[in-house]
C-alpha cells in the first residue's frame, strides 16, 4: 500500500467510525429529552427510566466521539499539512466555533448526568436539551467545514495564493444549508431506526414491555419523520449537487454521455474500462427533472468532464444506490408505521411491524455512510473542489501505511469496547428497571 492510498483509507477508516459515534451523540440526547418531559408531565416512573437508561448510552457515544473526533483533528494536520496549511486560515471558524459547541456539550451533560435530585427538576431537563441543541450545533458546524471543501468559497485564488479572506462567507458557502439538512436528517433517521429496533427485539422477547415500548415509540416517531422528510432534503441535494459539481451527479449516475433529456438509472453493473452500464432499469427524462426540475432539461455527463478531473464512477454510483434504495425501504416502513398509528391498532399484535424495525437497525448507518462515500468519492480529485488536488495535499512522510494499521486495530477496539458497554446495558435493563415498569401501556 502506497503512502497516498494509506492516507486515504486511513481517513476514510476514521470518517466512517466517527460519524456513526457522532450522529449517536447528537441525537439521543432529543430522546432522552423527550422521554424526560414526559416524565415530568405524566410522573410515570416508565419514562423516567428510559431517561436514565438512555443518558447512559448518551454518555459512552460522547465519550467515544470524543476521542475519536479529536484523533480526526490530529490525522488532519499529520496526513494532509498541505490542505491545513492553505484551508486552515480560511475554514477555522466552524471547527473554532464546534470546539466551544463541544464544550458547551460536555458541561451540560455533566449537569445532567450528576443533577438528578439535586437540581430544579426544569432545570435539569433544560440541561439535557442543551446537550442535544449543542451536539447538533457541532454537527452542522463539521458539516460546514466539509462543505467548503465542496464548494469553496470566501476567498480569493490569485497566483497560488488565497487572498482577500472572509471566514463567515466560507462558513455559509452555498452547500452548507442542503449538506446539513440531509446529515442531520439522515443522523435521526439512523439513529431512530436504530435504537427503535433494539427495543422491538426486547419487546418481541417479552422483556419489560412497558419500558421498552415506551422507549420504542419515541424512538419510532423521530426515525419516521427522518425518513419522510429525508427525500426532500435529498431531492435539495441533488439540485445543488447538478449546478456546482457536475461531474459527482454524473458518477452518481453512471451517466457517461451528455444527454437531452436524461434517464434515471435503477441499478445497473457499472464498467469503467468502456463507459457503459448493464442491467440498469430506465426512467425517462426522471434525472433531467431531479436535476434540474425540467424533464426535457439537459444533464452533463462524464464526456464533458476532462480525463484527470473524473472522480470513480462504479463506487460513487454503487454507494448512491445503496443509500437511495435504503432510504426508499426505510420510508417504506414509516408509511407502514404511521398507518398502524392513525388506524390504532395495538403494537404487541404486530410483531411483523416490530420485525421490520429490528431488520432496519443497521439499515440507516449503512445508507449514511454509504451517502458520506458519495460525498468524498464523487468530490475526487480534488480535497477543494477545483482548487486543490488530493494528492497535493497529503504528508510526505513516509511509512503512513503503518499509521493506517495502528489507527485501524484502535478503531477495531474502540468499536468493540463500544459493543460491550452497550450490550451490558441492554442486558442490565430488566434488571434495574423492572420493579417500577411492571404494567403495560396499551399502545
Amino acid at each position: 500500500m502506497d503512502d497516498f492510498l494509506a492516507a486515504r483509507s486511513q481517513m476514510a477508516l476514521s470518517l466512517g467510525f466517527h460519524i456513526i459515534f457522532s450522529c449517536i451523540g447528537m441525537v439521543m440526547p432529543f430522546f432522552m429529552a423527550v422521554s424526560h418531559y414526559k416524565w415530568l408531565k405524566t410522573n410515570d416512573e416508565v419514562y423516567k427510566n428510559v431517561t436514565k437508561a438512555w443518558s447512559k448510552g448518551v454518555a459512552i457515544f460522547f465519550a467515544t466521539g470524543a476521542v475519536s473526533g479529536t484523533m480526526l483533528s490530529f490525522e488532519l494536520g499529520l496526513l494532509w499539512p498541505k490542505f491545513m496549511e492553505h484551508a486552515g486560515p480560511i475554514f477555522g471558524m466552524p471547527f473554532s466555533l464546534e470546539g466551544t459547541a463541544f464544550f458547551i456539550e460536555a458541561i451540560a451533560l455533566g449537569f445532567f448526568l450528576y443533577g438528578w435530585n439535586k437540581l430544579n427538576k426544569w432545570f435539569h431537563w433544560f440541561t439535557g436539551m442543551v446537550v442535544g441543541v449543542s451536539g447538533l450545533a457541532s454537527g452542522i458546524l463539521v458539516v460546514a467545514a466539509n462543505s467548503w471543501m465542496n464548494s469553496p468559497a470566501g476567498f480569493d485564488f490569485e497566483n497560488g495564493k488565497y487572498l482577500n479572506i472572509d471566514p463567515i462567507q466560507a462558513m455559509l458557502n452555498k452547500a452548507w444549508f442542503s449538506q446539513a439538512l440531509h446529515m442531520c436528517l439522515a443522523a435521526f433517521t439512523a439513529t431512530g431506526f436504530a435504537v427503535a429496533g433494539v427495543h422491538a427485539l426486547m419487546i418481541l422477547r417479552n422483556s419489560n414491555k412497558a419500558f421498552h415500548l415506551n422507549a420504542f415509540k419515541i424512538a419510532a416517531i423521530f426515525a419516521c419523520i427522518g425518513a419522510l422528510l429525508q427525500p426532500l432534503s435529498g431531492d435539495i441535494s441533488a439540485k445543488d449537487v447538478a449546478k456546482r459539481q457536475p461531474a459527482k451527479l454524473a458518477a452518481m449516475e453512471a451517466l457517461y454521455k451528455t444527454q437531452k433529456p436524461a434517464p434515471l438509472l435503477i441499478g445497473g453493473i457499472v464498467n469503467e474500462k468502456d463507459s457503459t452500464v448493464k442491467m440498469a432499469i430506465e426512467i425517462p427524462g426522471a434525472l433531467s427533472f431531479l436535476a434540474h426540475g425540467d424533464f426535457k432539461s439537459e444533464v452533463k455527463g462524464m464526456d464533458q468532464i476532462p480525463k484527470n478531473e473524473q472522480p470513480p464512477v462504479a463506487i460513487t454510483h454503487y454507494a448512491f444506490q445503496t443509500m437511495v434504495g435504503i432510504g426508499t425501504l426505510l420510508l417504506l416502513i414509516a408509511l407502514i408505521y404511521f398507518f398502524t398509528l392513525f388506524k390504532k391498532k395495538l403494537l404487541t399484535e404486530k410483531r411483523w411491524l416490530l420485525k421490520m424495525f429490528v431488520l432496519a437497525i443497521p439499515l440507516g448507518y449503512i445508507a449514511l455512510e454509504a451517502g458520506w462515500v458519495v460525498t468524498e468519492v464523487g468530490r475526487q480529485p480534488w480535497i477543494i473542489y477545483g482548487i486543490m488536488r488530493t494528492k497535493e495535499a497529503v504528508t510526505p512522510m513516509p511509512g503512513i501505511a503503518y499509521s493506517f494499521y495502528i489507527f485501524s486495530t484502535i478503531y477495531v477496539s474502540l468499536s468493540i469496547v463500544v459493543a460491550f458497554l452497550l450490550y451490558r446495558q441492554i442486558k442490565m435493563v430488566p434488571v434495574l428497571y423492572n420493579k417500577s415498569t411492571t404494567n403495560t401501556p396499551n399502545q
